[in-house]
This record gives structure tokens, sequence and C-alpha cells, in this order.
């Protein structure tokens, strides 16, 4: 099952990928967590990306293009994958098609979680992480049982510099601009279904769920 998980920042796509991936035993391959995994390791890599996504920029094509090719030829993606925050651009996708072409995984179906811009904003400037264990919370909808403290190793949560209101609006615009026109290419390719992703995490992996079954 070859699946690409699509929406807006904040629709809840890393959330929905982590438990697609339990049920159905496909690898949830995030280009974000491997992003900030360099970020937080200062790689070279990290060190490029950071000043991007600090600003709520896309991460260049040449720099993720080669890193999902690699990520798609581990022995874990043969029997299928989930991407998730890949691709972001008609380029990207373009780009996409012709490494799924080479190494014979062609997408079955890209799924979009459509969620309003407002509700993102008050979803993502109240999350908070942990910079030990990478746990995530959210003020009001998931707050730790300390605040401030992360429940599974104690460290200091901390929000994202991503995280912040402006940088969230910032976000948004880019991914209006330069992302949504996905949902085009994807519909003409006749592989696209959209869910409302509003509902709560159970409601809206109950609607992925039943989509990824068909499949």
């Amino acid at each position: 099952m070859n699946v690409v998980l699509f929406g807006p920042p904040g629709a809840g796509k890393g959330t929905q990928a982590k438990e697609l991936t339990k049920k159905y035993g496909i690898p949830h391959i995030s280009t974000g967590d491997i992003l900030r995994a360099n970020v937080r390791d200062a790689t070279e890599l990290g060190k490029e990306a950071k000043g991007y996504m600090d600003r709520g920029e896309l991460v260049p094509d040449t720099v993720l293009i080669g890193l999902i090719r690699n990520r798609l030829n581990e022995a874990d993606c043969v029997d299928g994958y989930l991407l998730d925050g890949y691709p972001r651009t008609i380029p990207q996708a373009d780009a996409l098609d012709g490494i799924l072409r080479e190494i014979g995984k062609p997408l079955e179906v890209v799924i979009n979680i459509d969620v309003s811009d407002d509700n993102l904003v008050e979803r993502l400037s109240g999350r908070r992480t942990c910079p030990n264990c990478g746990e995530s919370y959210h003020i009001v909808f998931n707050p730790p049982e300390k605040q401030g403290i992360c429940n599974v190793c104690g460290s200091q949560l901390y929000q994202r510099d991503d995280d912040r209101e402006e940088v969230i609006r910032q976000r948004l615009t880019v991914y209006n601009q330069k992302t949504k026109p996905l949902i085009d290419y994807y519909g003409k390719a006749g592989i696209l279904v959209n869910i409302d992703g509003s509902g709560n995490v159970d409601e809206v992996f109950q609607t992925v769920s039943g989509v990824m079954d068909k499949y």
C-alpha cells in the first residue's frame, strides 16, 4: 500500500500516520521528523534546513528529493510506505513520480486532510514539544500532567520556533500558494481522496482507515 497523507501544517498528518503505521504495518516516512532530527543534531543538512523552517518557508527541493529517494529504497518499504509532508510543490510531485517509476512503487492513493486556517493556528500555537524524547503535547487539547513538563521523561517542554503564530501564518500562506495546487494535481491523476480533518483524532482516524481499507 503506497500512500501520501496530505494537508496543511497542523492538520494532524503526523498523529494519524503513527496510528496508521501500527494498523497497516507500513513505515511512516516524515520529512519533517527527519529534518528536525538533523536540526537537533546540528548536522550540515540541519543547519541549512533550520533557517528555512524557522521562517516558515519550504526547505529546497534539492535537499529533500535525494533524502526521499534513499528512504524509499530501504528494506522496510518493500511492502509499501506512508509519506507525510512530501511532496509539497508541483516540481516535488513530478520528481517523486519519477522516483516511484524508477523503483517500481507508484502511489495508490493521496489522502487530503482538510482543516480551516483558524483551526490550524489554534492547534499549532498551543503545541509544546519535548526536546529530549520528542513527545508532543497541546496546552488545551493534550496538556502534560504537570504544566510544562514531559510525562515521559520529565524534561522541560518548549515551543518550536515554527509554532509561533506569526510563523504559522507565514507557513499557511506558503502552503496555499505552493502546496495547495497539488490537490488539483492528484485530483486529475484520479488518486485523491478528500476528508474532513476538523474532528477529533479518533474520528479522523476512522475516516482515514476507511479509505485505506479499500486498498
